[in-house]
């Protein structure tokens, strides 16, 4: 019983400890709100319906629920004050005339942080919110006690960070959570069990990356009776026999990457074509015949290719691309020079993303232009299946996979944007992709990912029209030359609203730079090029 005691206050001390610790770290600039009334005043409204702008209107938000979407006159006309909507006492005004609000960006793939990357959960929540983002669902990460304790706070709004949605990943225990005492899941029945007390346990969903396919078959139907969302990526040990369709079939409700999918478009073979010296675990293998799949499956618009997709459509299938984490494939010295890293990646995760053959993502041990070309046309394919699925009316969604690969949080979200604008997707569409449909897959569309009375008040405000060029949701903003020759930065987040609470987006920018600022100056860093030594 002594013994009992000392453990259960030893785990209450770590919880009541970490929860210090994460109120500590994010203790800086909490918001401005929430407001028993909060009116924005004199925005264009860019919907995530899918909807045409609309301007000037304003949004009136009571207790983080908006009340009123009021048009209050036409481009160019002066407003009449009679017609607007009058603050209360106690009530606060945002005066952002001619801007532009969105609705509260999901990203539906993110890390939050990790220890090989040194990024903790200050930095990369800073990073997201100053880049529109107010929901993120994590697909897996340090645990799942960490997680929802991060959760929690979020919830509480006593830490800066988006709305939370946790997913754990499947198998995955921690020092209270461990339902099968470290036995490995080998039967049906051990994965039912292990699916009931992750949804005991208080998780949202499960991150899956493949099993023996009648695991997988109990799992998912496990998990599907709880009500409880699921995400797949589909890693090379267990594709041969459990792809995409299989697990569409058995009740997945979303897919990362693209893993699976072309092995369920393969018309004269089983097995991608791996050459005889290959080994999973060397990572330039690992990536660089990722790079030839698409190659191998059916023709777009072929009849096998045509019945993959329409069985996805008709089973209500979400596809997750997660383009921008696979860009360096493609273009490495774009992605390892993008303009951000000198002042907002810290010093410990510039070194995870060098070549390594042990840190995951890290492949580039020679890394070239036959690797390169055979990329882009693997994007080439991989967009056109996308962008066909949009178009047939299937739901597609934005999620970064921040941490790895050179790709930064926050910054990696609107890279993820410009290319589903890449693969075809009308900038509507792409903003859709980004609010509304990650909404739909959560099941969270009553409250969040449209600006609609009723819902949650989760808005992006951005100076320019993001519409005409999406570079300007970019913390560092978009280039542009005036009328008088004077090249400018314009854009950046100005505003991100979370639960009805103000953030200043270029602050929370300024805290991020000064936290990298300091990191750097205690090890006396400066990033280099690969291969280039730090003097």
């Amino acid at each position: 019983m002594k013994y009992f005691k000392l453990i259960l206050f030893f785990l209450l001390f770590n919880f009541l400890a970490t929860t210090f610790l994460f109120a500590q770290e994010n203790n800086s600039n909490l918001g401005d709100g929430p407001y028993t009334q909060l009116i924005i005043r004199g925005v264009t409204l860019i919907n995530g319906n899918g909807a045409p702008p609309i301007g000037p209107v304003d949004i009136v938000v009571e207790h983080n629920i908006i009340k009123d979407i009021k048009v209050i006159g036409y481009p160019g006309v002066e407003i009449d004050p009679k017609k607007r909507p009058q603050l209360k006492k106690g009530g606060k005004e945002l005066d952002v005339n001619g801007m532009y609000l969105l609705p509260g960006f999901i990203d539906m793939h993110g890390h939050i942080g990790g220890v090989a990357q040194g990024a903790n959960s200050e930095y990369v929540f800073k990073l997201w919110m100053a880049h529109g983002i107010t929901t993120v669902r994590e697909p897996s990460g340090r645990g799942i006690d960490y997680t929802l304790n991060l959760k929690k706070l979020s919830a509480e709004n006593k830490i800066i960070a988006p709305r939370i949605v946790s997913y754990t990943g499947f198998g995955q225990v921690s020092s209270t959570f461990n339902p099968l005492n470290d036995a490995p899941i080998n039967t049906p029945e051990m994965a039912r069990q292990w699916v009931r007390a992750n949804a005991k346990k208080g998780a949202d969903g499960i991150k899956f990356f493949g099993a023996e396919p009648e695991i997988m078959k109990a799992a998912l139907d496990e998990n599907k009776k709880l009500g409880l969302g699921s995400a797949c990526h589909h890693a090379q040990m267990s594709v041969a026999r459990w792809n995409v369709l299989h697990s569409a079939r058995a009740g997945l409700t979303t897919m990362e990457h693209w893993y699976g999918l072309p092995e369920a478009l393969f018309e004269d073979k089983t097995i991608q074509h791996y050459p005889l010296n290959y080994n999973y675990n060397n990572e330039q293998h690992r990536f660089e015949e990722a790079g030839k799949l698409w190659q191998q499956a059916a023709k777009p618009y072929s009849e096998h290719w045509n019945n993959v997709m329409n069985e996805l459509l008709e089973l209500d299938f979400t596809i997750d691309p997660t383009f921008n984490i696979y860009e360096a494939s493609r273009d490495l010295q774009r992605a390892r020079r993008a303009e951000w890293h000198e002042e907002y990646t810290l010093p410990s995760l510039w070194k995870f993303y060098q070549p390594s053959k042990i840190s995951h993502g890290s492949y580039w041990h020679y890394w070239g232009t036959e690797q390169e070309i055979v990329w882009k046309k693997n994007y080439q394919l991989w967009m056109t299946f996308v962008n066909e699925y949009k178009n047939r009316g299937g739901r597609v969604t934005t999620g970064s996979d921040s941490g790895f690969i050179f790709q930064l949080y926050g910054f990696a979200y609107i890279r993820e944007l410009e290319l589903l604008r890449e693969a075809g997707f009308h900038p509507l569409e792409v903003i859709k992709s980004a609010t509304l449909n990650g909404a739909e897959a959560l099941k969270m569309d009553a409250n969040i990912g449209s600006v609609k009375i009723g819902k949650y008040a989760d808005f992006v405000i951005v100076e320019e029209n993001p519409l005409e060029n999406l570079k300007v949701l970019y913390g560092t903003g978009a280039i542009k030359l005036t009328e008088a020759n004077e090249v400018v930065r314009v854009g950046g987040v100005k505003y991100t609203i979370k639960d009805g609470i103000i953030y200043d987006a270029k602050q929370l920018l300024a805290d991020v730079k000064q936290l990298v600022k300091e990191a750097k100056e205690k090890e006396n860093f400066k990033i280099s090029q690969p291969g280039i030594r730090n003097y």
